[in-house]
């Protein structure tokens, strides 16, 4: 059980598949008054990833020119509960302090033994590939409406797909492939970049995506990498990961370019963070730290110190969230132009 701070763009959160297998409790006092429409879905299958939501309230009636139904309505129609009427703010208090943990949706007035018997069975995020699960199952080529400038190979690990609209807005041609896919099959489709997704789950559970990104670094492809794929990147080099109390979540979270002294408000959802300081990466001497987070100082973004290869820990894509870091896409490319 999680907490997120975004004031809107529910929608978005509950098909984000870097949510997949959570329960997640909204701050904001009333969700599902916009209601729901066909535009802001960020899974490929358009279905929710959540396990369920908690609210404070949960609005019966919703008013948006684009809106095809209710909130209640749809996660009916997925068959994801939903409990409103909880004292959130009580709630995310107690997440905080204790930190994220396991959590169950139970009708009655108290836990029972078969509740908590589940309960106690749900498996722990720690150690949890979820990636093989979020990830999908064959390849897809999506295309620019226009000229192709660039094609790039992106590792779906639990992708949104607001990453791909970016890429294909600005002229590539993206192939999506499994999070299992070779690095000499992605060779053989002759990329001019390699990008690595978002995802759900421990990152040091996918240890069988390292070798393959490291191997593509090597052979001198450029890299780009986005949460989850910002930590498989660090780990390909040596870093380490580890489980953060309750995460960040949320569309209001400070980063701090270390460069150039520059902060900006960020869109982020994760568990899991890459262990450094503004000096280094321990275990990874060839990775510099680019950007820190500065409500607890995690690091949040690494660059290889020789290699067109960088990662970010937050989301430049957003939905939902500020725009402030969308000029990573074009860094990238950038980086692709000088290949």
């Amino acid at each position: 059980m999680v907490f997120t701070t975004n004031l809107s763009g529910y929608q978005e959160v509950f098909t984000d598949p870097s949510y997949l297998g959570q329960i997640v409790v909204m701050t904001a006092p009333m969700i599902g008054n916009y209601g729901i429409n066909k535009e802001d879905i960020e899974s490929a299958s358009g279905r929710p990833q959540v396990s369920g939501i908690v609210v404070r309230e949960l609005s019966q009636t919703y008013s948006s020119w684009r809106a095809t139904g209710s909130l209640g309505q749809w996660l009916e129609e997925y068959g994801i509960p939903a409990v409103q009427g909880v004292d959130t703010r009580r709630l995310t208090r107690h997440i905080r302090s204790e930190g994220a943990m396991k959590g169950i949706v139970a009708m009655g007035d108290e836990p029972i033994d078969p509740v908590r018997a589940a309960l106690e069975a749900s498996p722990s995020m720690t150690g949890l590939d979820l990636a093989s699960k979020a990830s999908c199952s064959e390849e897809t080529v999506v295309s620019p409406d226009g000229e192709v400038r660039f094609r790039i190979v992106a590792y779906d690990f639990g992708m949104k797909q607001n990453i791909v609209r970016l890429f294909t807005a600005a002229g590539c041609e993206v192939t999506v492939v499994p999070s299992r896919t070779s690095a000499e099959r992605v060779r053989e489709l002759n990329p001019d970049g390699v990008f690595l997704s978002n995802g759900p789950g421990d990152p040091a559970a996918v240890e069988y995506a390292m070798p393959e990104i490291r191997s593509l670094a090597e052979g001198g492809l450029p890299v780009f990498g986005i949460c989850l794929g910002h930590q498989l990147l660090a780990q390909a080099f040596g870093a380490e990961t580890a489980k953060l109390p309750y995460g960040h979540r949320g569309g209001n979270h400070p980063v701090c370019d270390l460069e150039t002294g520059k902060v900006i408000i960020t869109s982020q959802n994760h568990g899991f963070a890459v262990l450094g300081t503004p000096d280094g990466v321990p275990g990874a001497n060839s990775l510099e730290v680019t950007h820190l987070n500065l409500n607890d100082h995690t690091v949040e973004g690494v660059r290889h110190r020789e290699m067109p290869v960088f990662g970010v820990q937050y989301h430049p894509e957003a939905s939902p969230g500020p725009h402030d870091a969308r000029d990573h896409f074009a860094e990238f490319l950038q980086t692709l132009d000088r290949q």
